[in-house]
């Protein structure tokens, strides 16, 4: 799902999308591709991406979903962003200063950003993001960390001077949340206003055309404090299908899209393939989870819990969905991060403790069918996951054949996204969800864990409250000392492997893909993306012309 400044945790779902202008076909005006001209920058020529799922809403602060925040992200600014190796580094502040003591943050701003209506940016704009974040009228989930904030000054048109009483660790990262224009947002009711659906950013694409279901197209600013990007339009295409993605991908109808782990390993191998397109693999920021809800009688006992996870062969999954590319989940950080506890003592597979566990909690007989029953009412649960995700849907059934196997009946239903954010995660209207978190650098995670985010719209929609780990969530980003954060996280781990609050299953592999006529591609620890203003076709090779 989505995520907070600097996209802090959401995500559900990876943030590949979108659409080409009009049909299943590019443009038939073609320019004809010579292999052997030199790749020279130029401007022009569109890049469609393919997404599976459609924007909620293009007011960044109101969306809880990857989707949204991919579009926005390209239509809006942060104060600060981070770099291709992850260090922050300023975006719409052209610099900032950090006191001593780290209780105060002064952001000195660009003097040459202009709204994409022509208004001038301002400090002005970042009170305003800031007030109407806090402001209990609001509904958004990302209100707690400037809720931290104890006074913010604008001294003048340039710059903003924040001041927090205490430590607050993922202070400077939190100004990565994108600004809102104060002169079309401000004495209005935000969730209301038409920026959701024709939004006005700063950024280095401008909304032109949202076609509910088909695409999203955004234009080259040509105004960006930064340069235009080369290309002269991002095209996200909706297309809820990854295997219908791939045959648009082949046939040349979009241009980038993240394949699945069948599709890189099986499908796109050949030369043919590799003489059309690029393909990268690294380790993801993401895990995939099985949520229970815990306002479930089912799911209140966290043997229940610790059960299906024993139930569950996460190798299986591995090698089954993922062919090998990913990695095991043990909780909420991911591997390699800093914060990630190697020594956590996860719940490995073994169904005889599984079965073990069900009993104790007083599910000992089956019926004839084979399923556990308990005061006559039979064990079974549906996973609910997002419509498209061929690997999601190969997950839920490799676990409904586990956990058959220890008498328990699994059901899966399948949703369009748009409904099952709001109709079945935002309301806690499910018994257990299959889905993805994508995390940020920070391993901050009060929105997601904290017993006080569990409202409707919040991300901590399965309901999980522990005083300990609320604790522990606190001291966690009170301090500067990362040894003493470092602790807080260990023991965080360590909590929800026991709770089980998530079946944590995998970390799989980032594999994206991007047609070759795209040059300037630049992996990085970051990714790929975080150069994307600079890609750019060479004259000779665009496809798309006015």
């Amino acid at each position: 799902m989505i995520p907070s400044p600097v996209v802090r945790c959401l995500l559900l779902i990876l943030l590949f999308c979108i659409v080409i202008v009009s049909c299943n076909q590019p443009d038939t005006t073609k320019l004809l591709i010579s292999s052997n001209a030199p790749a020279i920058p130029a401007t022009g020529d569109s890049l469609v991406e393919g997404t599976i799922g459609e924007a909620s809403t293009l007011i960044p602060i109101l969306a809880s979903d990857a989707s949204s925040h991919a579009v926005a992200g390209q239509i809006y600014n942060g104060l600060v962003k981070y770099d291709k190796n992850l260090n922050i580094v300023g975006d719409l502040a052209e610099s900032f200063d950090i006191s001593s003591d780290g209780l105060t943050i002064t952001f000195h701003l660009r003097s040459n950003v202009k709204w994409h209506d022509g208004a001038p940016f301002s400090s002005k704009d970042v009170i305003y993001t800031y007030n109407v974040t806090i402001d209990p009228k609001t509904p958004t989930a990302y209100a707690e960390d400037f809720k931290q904030v104890k006074s913010i000054i604008a001294p003048d048109s340039q710059t903003i001077r924040v001041v927090y009483a205490a430590p607050f660790a993922p202070a400077l990262a939190s100004w990565g949340v994108n600004i809102l224009p104060s002169h079309l947002l401000e004495g209005k009711d935000i969730s209301k206003s038409p920026l959701a659906r024709k939004p006005v950013g700063t950024g280095p694409y401008c909304f032109k055309e949202w076609v509910s279901g088909q695409k999203i197209v955004l234009e080259a600013n040509k105004e960006y404090f930064e340069g235009r990007p080369y290309i002269d339009r991002f095209i996200y295409r909706i297309i809820p299908d990854t295997s219908t993605m791939y045959m648009e991908l082949k046939a040349g109808a979009i241009d980038l899209m993240n394949l699945t782990p069948v599709q890189y390993a099986r499908q796109t191998a050949s030369n043919s393939f590799m003489n059309r397109f690029n393909k990268y693999r690294y380790p993801s920021s993401s895990y995939l989870y099985m949520g229970y809800n815990l306002r479930h009688p089912f799911f209140g006992d966290k043997r229940i819990r610790q059960a299906i996870t024993a139930a569950i062969n996460k190798d299986e999954l591995i090698q089954g969905v993922l062919f090998g590319m990913g990695q095991k989940a043990h909780g909420p950080i991911v591997p390699g991060r800093w914060a990630y506890n190697s020594s956590v003592k996860d719940i490995g597979y073994n169904p005889e403790h599984a079965a073990e566990l069900l009993a104790q909690a007083g599910w000992k007989e089956k019926n004839s069918d084979g399923v556990l029953v308990k005061n006559g009412k039979p064990f079974k649960f549906t996973i609910l996951t997002n419509q498209g995700n061929q690997q999601r849907l190969m997950t839920a059934q490799i676990i409904q054949q586990r956990l058959r196997q220890v008498g328990i009946d699994v059901k899966i239903r399948i949703v369009e996204w748009a409904a099952f954010l709001k109709e079945f995660v935002n309301k806690g209207n499910f018994e257990v969800v299959l889905l993805a978190w994508s995390i940020s650098q920070d391993p901050d995670m009060y929105d997601v864990w904290h017993s006080s985010k569990n409202r409707p719209g919040e991300l901590n929609f399965v309901g999980f409250n522990n005083a300990e780990v609320d604790r522990l969530l606190i001291e966690g980003r009170s301090t500067f000392d990362m040894e003493k954060r470092k602790q807080a996280y260990f023991q965080i781990q360590n909590i929800l492997a026991e709770e089980q609050p998530y079946t944590f299953l995998y970390v799989p592999d980032a594999l994206p893909v991007v047609t070759s006529r795209i040059r300037g591609v630049e992996p990085a620890p970051a990714g790929i993306g975080h150069n994307q203003n600079f890609w750019y076709v060479p004259k000779n090779e665009q496809v798309y012309v006015p």
